[in-house]
């Protein structure tokens, strides 16, 4: 599938945004599946495609969070099986979906998923009696909705890590993207198996999506950055809206 020089280099530079505000809050899909769905790339095709992607901008910030010492590693390893885990069965499921059905269904989650961006975030939480068995859940779970979709997946994670972990905003975004990781991998190891990930698109996203996620990682480390995730809601809402006219149109 050949979108042209044009639209994969403008694809490109949404994923370069879409790494950045991903590392800073989650979220980055918000940009990126409808952007692939704007351009043209079929539903199907959108969805492994943008995993095929995503997976370098999750990977980037995982190794910058890591050298930076953010992560918790004693739940890292069990959290990253879980949201592999999770993310096989939820990218399994979606495939069995008619493909007629799967557009009107990717708008409603798209515009689920930018409310949850929206949701605010607790400020002190208390920690879990077992917070190794919370962690792997909320990476099981999270994982699952992954694998079968995708956007909003770092905002889930650092809500529940904040929630029901109790731990600081910087920690939570870091924890959060060594499961975004996992069950991005994962999703890729499926959806690239069954032939349904455009890689002439997927991979000039991937290398914008690297260095965005580089410099959305630093931004944590440094200051964070809420605007960048309300800049990421009203995007993600305009495509939303133009998506939903060419479905009814």
């Amino acid at each position: 599938m050949d979108l042209g020089l044009a639209t994969t280099a403008a694809l490109t530079a949404v994923a370069a945004v879409a790494g950045c505000v991903d590392a800073i809050a989650g979220g980055g899909g918000l940009l990126t599946l409808p952007a692939l769905l704007t351009a043209g790339v079929p539903a199907p095709l959108a969805l492994g495609t943008n995993k095929g992607q995503s997976v370098f901008g999750s990977g980037a910030a995982t190794l910058r969070f890591a050298r930076a010492g953010k992560l918790t590693w004693r739940r890292s390893l069990p959290s990253f099986a879980a949201g592999f885990a999770g993310s096989l069965a939820g990218a399994a499921a979606v495939s069995q979906l008619d493909t007629a059905a799967l557009k009107p269904l990717i708008i409603v989650l798209l515009c689920v998923a930018a409310v949850l961006v929206l949701v605010p975030r607790p400020t002190t939480a208390r920690t879990p009696a077992r917070p190794l068995l919370t962690a792997t859940a909320i990476a099981l779970v999270v994982g699952g909705y992954d694998g079968f979709f995708g956007p909003g997946t770092g905002t889930l994670l650092i809500v529940g890590y904040l929630w029901l972990l109790g731990e600081a905003a910087d920690a939570a975004s870091a924890n959060a993207k060594v499961v975004n990781f996992a069950s991005n991998l994962a999703a890729v190891a499926w959806f690239g198996a069954h032939g349904a990930i455009v890689w002439s698109v997927s991979l000039p996203m991937a290398a914008g999506q690297f260095v965005g996620a580089l410099v959305g990682a630093h931004v944590v480390l440094t200051r964070g950055g809420g605007v960048v995730r309300l800049a990421a809601v009203a995007v993600a809402l305009a495509l939303v809206a133009k998506l939903s006219w060419g479905l009814i149109g």
